[in-house]
């Protein structure tokens, strides 16, 4: 069985706190070492922060307005790129729901997962929100994973990683999801960047440039690739 430390056990007290949430999908903002320098910035530019933030309230207020309280749509934007989790009476309010968030302003694609059925209980919602700080801590925790850039939601014991990683990285962080008990499922929903990318996006000792972390790079996926991981 895996201890966690002490700074982990105090962090995961803190994260069960959100029990009382639809979800709980804030990124970690926590540092690791690369080249033995910390790292602990989000590989978005703070525009893009705004604007994902943005995305979220916009997107809650369409679904409020058009389906009120019926059903339970929980809306998670990384990059400008939009999940959508929850569950919905029919395939056709699925639909509708894909379609009325693709046309939020500054929504660049959409990964519609919601589920057909009836709305999950507050108990299924408090157990995701558990596993969900059991896997942000289980990152901390791991000093090869830099969590601070992994968005990670959950829904009805599935696991959703978003951000902009290497295929490196999404491995080792789809590796340590899986090991935490309670995880039903791992699905990756990353835009991936080169290690080239990664470096570039490493500050450099005495260097004060900004780098525009958003800017198209040669083989780098603009748009999120979706990948289930039982």
């Amino acid at each position: 069985m895996k201890i966690l430390n002490k700074s982990t056990a105090s962090l995961l007290s803190t994260l069960v706190m959100c029990l009382g949430l639809a979800s709980c999908a804030a990124p970690l903002m926590f540092g690791g070492v690369i080249g033995g320098a910390m790292v602990a910035s989000d590989r978005r530019s703070a525009g893009i922060q705004v604007e994902d933030e943005t995305i979220e309230q916009r997107s809650a207020t369409a679904i409020r307005e058009n389906f009120g309280s019926k059903e339970h749509i929980n809306i998670t934007s990384y990059n400008r790129q939009v999940l959508i989790t929850g569950e919905v009476t029919t395939d056709t309010v699925r639909r509708q729901v894909e379609s009325l968030i693709g046309r939020v302003e500054n929504v660049r694609a959409v990964v519609n997962e919601l589920a057909i059925g009836p709305a999950s209980s507050f108990s299924d919602r408090s157990s995701d929100a558990v596993l969900v700080a059991k896997v942000k801590a289980s990152m901390v925790d791991t000093e090869d994973v830099f969590a601070n850039v992994y968005k990670v939601v959950g829904e009805r014991g599935t696991i959703y990683l978003m951000g902009r990683v290497t295929q490196r990285e999404a491995k080792r962080a789809t590796d340590v999801v899986r090991g935490v008990s309670g995880v039903k499922r791992v699905v990756r929903v990353f835009e991936y960047i080169t290690e080239d990318d990664l470096r570039a996006m490493q500050p450099k000792r005495g260097d004060s440039q900004s780098v525009d972390l958003n800017a198209p790079r040669s083989n780098a996926s603009q748009q999120p690739v979706v990948t289930p991981i039982k």
